[in-house]
Protein backbone atom coordinates (compact mmCIF):
# COMPACT_ATOMS: atom_id res chain seq x y z
CA UNK A 1 0.00 0.00 0.00
CA UNK A 2 1.03 3.64 -0.37
CA UNK A 3 1.97 5.94 2.39
CA UNK A 4 -1.02 7.39 3.44
CA UNK A 5 0.13 11.36 3.38
CA UNK A 6 -3.64 12.54 2.31
CA UNK A 7 -6.31 14.64 4.94
CA UNK A 8 -9.71 12.06 5.23
CA UNK A 9 -11.72 14.88 3.36
CA UNK A 10 -9.12 14.86 0.84
CA UNK A 11 -9.42 10.95 0.11
CA UNK A 12 -13.30 11.27 0.61
CA UNK A 13 -13.74 13.90 -1.98
CA UNK A 14 -11.20 12.35 -4.41
CA UNK A 15 -13.22 8.64 -3.88
CA UNK A 16 -16.52 10.93 -4.73
CA UNK A 17 -15.04 12.42 -8.00
CA UNK A 18 -13.86 9.47 -9.39
CA UNK A 19 -16.76 7.74 -9.13
CA UNK A 20 -18.69 10.06 -10.98
CA UNK A 21 -16.04 9.99 -13.96
CA UNK A 22 -16.03 6.49 -13.48
CA UNK A 23 -20.07 6.05 -13.65
CA UNK A 24 -20.32 7.87 -16.97
CA UNK A 25 -21.12 4.92 -19.15
CA UNK A 26 -19.16 6.17 -22.50
CA UNK A 27 -20.08 2.67 -24.91
CA UNK A 28 -23.71 3.81 -24.41
CA UNK A 29 -22.99 7.82 -25.03
CA UNK A 30 -20.89 6.73 -28.23
CA UNK A 31 -23.32 4.26 -29.32
CA UNK A 32 -26.27 6.17 -29.21
CA UNK A 33 -24.50 9.62 -30.93
CA UNK A 34 -23.33 6.99 -33.72
CA UNK A 35 -26.93 6.22 -34.26
CA UNK A 36 -26.40 2.92 -33.35
CA UNK A 37 -29.07 2.20 -31.00
CA UNK A 38 -29.28 1.57 -27.26
CA UNK A 39 -25.93 -0.77 -26.20
CA UNK A 40 -28.01 -2.08 -23.25
CA UNK A 41 -30.10 -4.06 -25.76
CA UNK A 42 -27.20 -5.33 -28.60
CA UNK A 43 -26.09 -8.42 -28.11
CA UNK A 44 -24.80 -9.39 -24.18
CA UNK A 45 -26.55 -6.42 -23.22
CA UNK A 46 -22.93 -5.11 -21.52
CA UNK A 47 -21.59 -1.49 -21.97
CA UNK A 48 -17.94 -1.80 -22.79
CA UNK A 49 -16.48 -2.10 -25.78
CA UNK A 50 -16.73 -6.07 -26.71
CA UNK A 51 -19.92 -5.65 -26.91
CA UNK A 52 -19.75 -2.20 -29.21
CA UNK A 53 -17.55 -4.54 -31.28
CA UNK A 54 -20.71 -6.23 -31.78
CA UNK A 55 -22.55 -3.66 -33.66
CA UNK A 56 -20.14 -4.01 -36.19
CA UNK A 57 -18.79 -0.82 -36.00
CA UNK A 58 -15.16 -0.63 -35.42
CA UNK A 59 -14.43 2.71 -34.49
CA UNK A 60 -17.64 3.04 -32.20
CA UNK A 61 -15.89 0.17 -29.93
CA UNK A 62 -12.00 1.24 -30.49
CA UNK A 63 -13.71 5.32 -29.07
CA UNK A 64 -15.44 3.19 -26.10
CA UNK A 65 -11.95 1.52 -25.26
CA UNK A 66 -10.13 4.59 -25.16
CA UNK A 67 -12.76 6.62 -23.56
CA UNK A 68 -13.24 3.60 -20.95
CA UNK A 69 -9.46 3.51 -20.10
CA UNK A 70 -9.25 6.89 -19.96
CA UNK A 71 -11.09 7.45 -17.44
CA UNK A 72 -9.55 5.63 -14.97
CA UNK A 73 -6.43 7.26 -16.28
CA UNK A 74 -7.89 10.64 -16.02
CA UNK A 75 -9.17 10.04 -12.59
CA UNK A 76 -5.99 8.81 -10.75
CA UNK A 77 -3.69 11.15 -12.62
CA UNK A 78 -6.10 14.44 -11.46
CA UNK A 79 -5.62 12.83 -7.70
CA UNK A 80 -2.23 12.62 -7.82
CA UNK A 81 -1.49 15.82 -9.21
CA UNK A 82 -3.94 17.38 -6.52
CA UNK A 83 -2.86 15.57 -3.63
CA UNK A 84 -0.57 12.02 -3.68
CA UNK A 85 -0.32 8.69 -4.63
CA UNK A 86 -2.51 7.71 -2.04
CA UNK A 87 -5.42 9.68 -3.14
CA UNK A 88 -4.44 8.37 -6.83
CA UNK A 89 -5.07 4.83 -5.95
CA UNK A 90 -7.92 5.89 -4.17
CA UNK A 91 -9.42 7.62 -7.15
CA UNK A 92 -8.72 4.18 -9.17
CA UNK A 93 -10.47 2.07 -7.32
CA UNK A 94 -13.76 4.72 -6.68
CA UNK A 95 -13.68 5.50 -11.29
CA UNK A 96 -13.46 1.16 -11.62
CA UNK A 97 -16.66 1.06 -9.65
CA UNK A 98 -18.18 3.75 -11.03
CA UNK A 99 -18.13 2.02 -14.03
CA UNK A 100 -19.39 -1.45 -12.51
CA UNK A 101 -21.88 0.37 -10.43
CA UNK A 102 -23.10 3.57 -12.58
CA UNK A 103 -25.26 6.07 -10.70
CA UNK A 104 -26.74 7.08 -13.92
CA UNK A 105 -27.44 3.24 -14.80
CA UNK A 106 -29.36 2.45 -12.23
CA UNK A 107 -26.07 0.63 -11.08
CA UNK A 108 -25.93 -1.91 -13.63
CA UNK A 109 -22.75 -1.27 -15.53
CA UNK A 110 -19.81 -2.95 -17.05
CA UNK A 111 -17.16 -5.69 -16.37
CA UNK A 112 -14.44 -2.76 -16.15
CA UNK A 113 -11.41 -4.37 -18.35
CA UNK A 114 -10.84 -0.98 -20.17
CA UNK A 115 -11.02 0.80 -16.79
CA UNK A 116 -8.83 -1.90 -15.14
CA UNK A 117 -6.49 -1.42 -17.72
CA UNK A 118 -6.65 2.33 -17.53
CA UNK A 119 -5.91 2.93 -14.13
CA UNK A 120 -2.84 0.45 -14.13
CA UNK A 121 -1.24 2.15 -16.49
CA UNK A 122 -1.82 5.83 -14.88
CA UNK A 123 -0.82 4.26 -11.74
CA UNK A 124 2.63 2.63 -13.26
CA UNK A 125 2.86 2.42 -16.77
CA UNK A 126 5.40 -0.12 -16.82
CA UNK A 127 2.61 -2.44 -14.81
CA UNK A 128 0.05 -0.92 -16.92
CA UNK A 129 1.75 -1.95 -20.94
CA UNK A 130 2.92 -5.30 -19.19
CA UNK A 131 -0.54 -5.89 -18.22
CA UNK A 132 -2.49 -4.97 -21.89
CA UNK A 133 0.73 -6.79 -23.60
CA UNK A 134 -0.85 -9.79 -21.54
CA UNK A 135 -4.07 -9.15 -22.81
CA UNK A 136 -3.24 -8.48 -26.24
CA UNK A 137 -1.26 -11.90 -26.61
CA UNK A 138 -3.81 -13.95 -24.88
CA UNK A 139 -6.66 -12.43 -27.32
CA UNK A 140 -4.44 -13.36 -30.33
CA UNK A 141 -4.19 -17.05 -29.18
CA UNK A 142 -7.79 -17.25 -28.06
CA UNK A 143 -9.74 -14.70 -29.85
CA UNK A 144 -11.52 -14.31 -26.57
CA UNK A 145 -11.49 -10.73 -25.04
CA UNK A 146 -13.09 -12.10 -21.64
CA UNK A 147 -10.40 -14.88 -20.98
CA UNK A 148 -8.01 -12.33 -22.06
CA UNK A 149 -9.30 -10.07 -19.24
CA UNK A 150 -9.11 -12.78 -16.64
CA UNK A 151 -5.21 -13.40 -17.52
CA UNK A 152 -4.23 -10.06 -17.69
CA UNK A 153 -6.18 -9.55 -14.17
CA UNK A 154 -4.73 -12.47 -12.94
CA UNK A 155 -1.02 -11.68 -14.01
CA UNK A 156 -1.35 -7.84 -12.98
CA UNK A 157 -0.46 -8.53 -9.36
CA UNK A 158 2.73 -9.84 -10.67
CA UNK A 159 3.46 -7.76 -12.95
CA UNK A 160 3.88 -5.43 -10.46
CA UNK A 161 5.90 -6.76 -8.12
CA UNK A 162 8.30 -7.96 -10.65
CA UNK A 163 7.94 -4.37 -11.71
CA UNK A 164 8.83 -3.09 -8.24
CA UNK A 165 5.47 -1.75 -7.61
CA UNK A 166 4.50 -4.30 -5.05
CA UNK A 167 2.65 -0.78 -3.41
CA UNK A 168 0.06 -1.51 -5.80
CA UNK A 169 -1.06 -4.75 -4.97
CA UNK A 170 -3.69 -5.29 -2.53
CA UNK A 171 -5.18 -2.25 -5.40
CA UNK A 172 -4.69 -5.08 -7.41
CA UNK A 173 -5.69 -8.02 -5.95
CA UNK A 174 -9.31 -6.22 -4.98
CA UNK A 175 -9.78 -4.75 -8.81
CA UNK A 176 -8.51 -8.23 -10.17
CA UNK A 177 -11.32 -9.88 -7.98
CA UNK A 178 -13.84 -7.86 -8.68
CA UNK A 179 -12.87 -8.59 -12.64
CA UNK A 180 -13.23 -12.00 -11.57
CA UNK A 181 -16.37 -11.45 -10.10
CA UNK A 182 -18.20 -9.64 -13.07
CA UNK A 183 -17.06 -12.13 -15.13
CA UNK A 184 -18.35 -15.59 -13.80
CA UNK A 185 -21.23 -16.39 -16.36
CA UNK A 186 -18.06 -15.93 -18.69
CA UNK A 187 -16.06 -17.87 -16.88
CA UNK A 188 -18.91 -20.93 -17.14
CA UNK A 189 -19.14 -20.49 -21.01
CA UNK A 190 -15.58 -20.70 -21.63
CA UNK A 191 -15.67 -24.06 -19.13
CA UNK A 192 -18.58 -25.28 -21.63
CA UNK A 193 -16.91 -24.12 -24.87
CA UNK A 194 -19.38 -21.35 -25.80
CA UNK A 195 -18.00 -17.97 -24.73
CA UNK A 196 -18.12 -16.06 -28.01
CA UNK A 197 -14.94 -15.08 -29.97
CA UNK A 198 -13.81 -11.38 -30.49
CA UNK A 199 -16.15 -10.08 -33.55
CA UNK A 200 -18.49 -12.43 -33.32
CA UNK A 201 -22.15 -10.89 -32.96
CA UNK A 202 -24.09 -12.51 -30.73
Amino acid sequence: MPEFTSGFAILILTAILGYLLGSIPFGVVVTKLMGLGDLRQIGSGNIGATNVLRTGNKPAALATLILDGGKGAAAVLLARAVAGEDAAQMAGLSAFLGHLFPVWLNFKGGKGVATFLGTLLALSFPVGLAACATWLVTAIISRISSLSALVSAALAAIWAGFLGHGEMTILIVLLATLVYWRHLPNIARIRAGTEPRIGAKK
